[in-house]
């Protein structure tokens, strides 16, 4: 069987304290991978770094977002023809020991989109109050406008096939992503799994998403995904 291609994609935004331990560990302990940071217009020490280090990297010279920093490395892997493609997150909360288990599942033809779930086991961090609140909002709108049922629909611990892969770099959501490309590849009819995984607290930094963006957040993805859903209704 021919072994297939595999991109670790990392979007590092404003991560000088953290990108360091993240990439080593995967340069150190994770070798059969291939990685790809993404410098989303980090304002930090972020691209310095990644200069100095002589990471794998591409340095986009504005802040895309997230969305906008993942459909990069989907645009890179299509590129160099890879037939999976993993996302990661630069503030190391992602544990990669778990990268076999989002991994396994396409490789075996079981799935072609994989979901690492913080949800199933209910162990390591578990995201705050108000966010819990707001994924499983987001997971009943889902279930709702797709019949399928995706306990942890925000988590950025998330791998796809090479058919996704085409499909993302050409079109990808922009600010935060993960709900509506969910419903996207439902209705691609796309095979979705999650598998269990231990997220970690960041232990350095500041997230990007605070009490005001969350608001936002709700409102914009609750619409996104509304949409999404319509938008295929209509072109059948």
């Amino acid at each position: 069987m021919k072994k297939s291609k595999v991109l670790l994609m990392i979007a590092a935004y404003n991560e000088e304290e953290n990108l360091e331990s993240v990439i080593d560990n995967l340069i150190d302990n994770y070798p059969q991978y291939d990685y790809v940071v993404i410098n989303d217009g980090s304002r930090d020490n972020t691209a310095a770094i990644c200069k100095k280090r002589k990471y794998n990297f591409i340095n986009v010279p504005i802040n895309l977002g997230i969305g906008g920093a993942i459909q990069t490395g989907y645009r890179y892997a299509r590129e160099y023809g890879y037939d999976i493609a993993v996302q990661l997150d630069g503030d190391g909360q992602h544990d990669p020991a778990y990268l076999d288990d989002v991994i396994e599942p396409i490789l075996d033809g079981d799935a072609d989109y994989v979901i690492g779930s913080r949800f199933i086991h209910k162990e390591g961090f578990q995201s705050s109050f108000t966010r819990r609140i707001g994924i499983k909002f987001l997971s009943g709108l889902i279930t709702v406008l797709t019949f399928r049922h995706i306990k942890d629909v925000t988590s950025g611990f998330r791998a796809v096939n090479k058919f996704l892969i085409n499909v993302y770099a050409d079109n990808y959501p922009i600010d935060y992503p993960e709900p509506e490309a969910i419903v996207d590849a439902v209705m691609r009819r796309q095979k979705i799994m999650e598998v269990p995984v231990v997220m970690r607290e960041r232990e350095k930094g500041t997230s990007s998403i605070n009490l005001k963006r969350s608001f936002y957040y709700m409102i914009k993805v609750t619409l996104d995904i509304i949409v999404c859903r319509i938008s295929y209704g209509v072109r059948r």
